[in-house]
């Protein structure tokens, strides 16, 4: 087994809530909680071909933005591919 060592970060304030709520919910203690998910997110990102990873934060610029939420707005035709793919019954 692995030595142990302690570290520390800094978390945003909705980060800590959500552990906080996950621990008091399943009773497993923050260390084992943080331990998996941060091991877990590296292994990941060693396995995953970074062109497929997703960051959990997108960050636009003001155009790109625009652009975005004019596509919700007035959100364009389902192409004949999408239309079959969501007439299937389970397949």
């Amino acid at each position: 087994m692995s030595k142990e060592v302690q570290i520390s970060a800094v978390v945003s304030t909705d980060t800590r809530d959500l552990l906080d709520r996950l621990v008091v919910s399943t009773g497993q203690k923050k260390a084992h909680v943080v331990e998996i998910a941060l091991r877990h997110h590296l292994l990941a990102l060693q396995q995953i071909p970074a062109e497929y990873i997703i960051p959990p934060v997108l960050v636009v610029d003001r155009k790109s933005g625009e652009k975005v939420l004019n596509r919700l707005r007035r959100p364009g035709r389902p192409t004949a591919e999408l239309r079959k793919l969501m007439r299937r019954n389970g397949d």
